[in-house]
């Protein structure tokens, strides 16, 4: 019983250093590279029709890619 009692009142560990400010530091890097790179790109591409569309959707896509690749972080 009070091995029990014991195994139940351990806290989960801590997450390692590297965890906690090493990779949400990349994750940011990484996800606004990727934003800005796409949009800069869709600005340069612009073809004469599409205005303000093309830009914006090229921010949202990055956007959600971004957040479907590195949310876990």
């Amino acid at each position: 019983q009070d091995v029990m009692d014991v195994e139940a009142k351990l806290s989960p560990p801590r997450p390692h250093w590297y965890e906690r400010r090493v990779q949400p530091c990349v994750a940011e890097l990484l996800g606004t590279a990727l934003f800005t790179f796409t949009g800069c790109l869709a600005v340069l591409e612009d073809s004469g029709g599409t205005g303000r569309l093309q830009p914006a959707l090229a921010h949202g896509l990055a956007l959600a890619v971004t957040v479907a690749v590195l949310g876990d972080i």
